[in-house]
C-alpha cells in the first residue's frame, strides 16, 4: 500500500517489489532490486527514507523517519523480521538480524552485523565490519559494545546522548509521560490527512509468458535451505 504523507508520495523502482500488504507512506524511495516483503512498515514522517538497490525488508520490520532524522539505507542491506530502524544511517551490505533495534542518529558502517535482538541507541557510531552480538547492545562514538546485563556501563555513555532531547525535543529534566504524549499526539495527527494512492503497476514484479515472475525478478543471495536469504555468516541468525 502506498500512502501520501505531508504532501509526499512513496516512489517504487520498477524492478523492485513491495507486497500488497507492506505499507510505505510519505516520502520513501526503494531502489532497484529491493524486496519489501509482508507486513513491512516503512513511515516517513517529515524526513526522508531511501532504500538502496537489493536491499530486503523482511516481514514486520518497521523502518522510520521523523523530521529531524531521515533514514537511509545503503545498497545490499538486509532487514530482518520484527526488526526496527529509525532515523538512522546503513551504509552497504549490513545486516540487521531479526528484533533488533537501531536508534536516531546512529550510523551502521558497511559490512557491519547487528544480530538476533541486539540494540544500536541513539547517535552510535558502528565501524565498518563491527558485530554487535545476540542480545548485546552497541552505544556511543565510537560503538562500546556491552551485555544486556552492564547497565551501569550502558548508562553512563547512554545518559549524555539525551534521547529525551534527540527524539522528544524535550530536556530530561522536563520530559514526563504528558508531555511526551502530547508532543507525540500533535505530531502524529496529521496522518489523518494521509491519501491511499492507487497501485502503482510498475510496482509489481515482471511477468514472464506464462503468468509467472520472471528469473531476473527473483531475489539474490537465496539460501536453498530454507528458502530465504542467505545468513551472511555462522551465527548471525535472521
Amino acid at each position: 500500500m502506498l500512502i501520501e504523507h505531508l504532501g509526499a508520495s512513496p516512489s517504487v523502482h520498477p524492478t523492485a517489489w513491495v507486497a500488497p500488504n507492506a505499507v510505505l507512506c510519505g516520502r520513501v524511495a526503494v531502489g532497484a532490486g529491493a524486496r519489501i516483503q509482508y507486513g513491512a512498515q516503512i513511515i516517513a514522517e517529515g524526513g526522508s527514507i531511501d532504500i538502496g538497490e537489493h536491499c530486503i525488508v523482511m516481514e514486520n520490520a518497521v523502518l522510520r523517519s521523523t523530521a529531524r532524522h531521515a533514514l537511509r539505507l545503503g545498497a545490499h542491506v538486509l532487514v530482518g523480521p520484527n526488526a526496527h530502524v529509525v532515523g538512522c544511517t546503513v551504509e552497504d551490505e549490513v545486516f540487521i538480524a531479526t528484533g533488533a533495534g537501531v536508534f536516531h542518529g546512529a550510523h551502521l558502517g558497511k559490512g557491519s552485523e547487528v544480530r538476533i535482538h541486539a540494540v544500536v541507541h541513539l547517535k552510535t557510531v558502528l565501524p565498518p565490519g563491527s558485530t554487535v552480538p545476540i542480545g548485546w547492545v552497541a552505544v556511543g562514538n565510537p560503538a562500546a559494545i556491552l551485555p544486556p546485563g552492564d547497565h551501569e556501563a550502558i548508562w553512563a555513555i547512554q545518559k549524555p546522548l539525551d534521547f529525551p532531547l534527540a527524539v522528544y525535543g524535550l530536556a530530561r529534566e522536563e520530559a514526563d509521560m504528558v508531555k511526551i504524549t502530547r508532543g507525540l499526539s500533535q505530531a502524529l495527527a496529521a496522518h489523518a490527512q494521509d491519501r491511499v494512492l492507487p497501485e502503482d503497476p510498475q510496482a509489481r514484479p515482471p511477468e514472464s509468458p506464462q503468468g509467472r515472475a520472471a528469473p531476473n525478478s527473483a531475489p539474490v543471495g537465496v539460501d536453498e535451505t530454507w528458502g530465504g536469504p542467505a545468513v551472511p555468516s555462522e551465527g548471525a541468525g535472521a
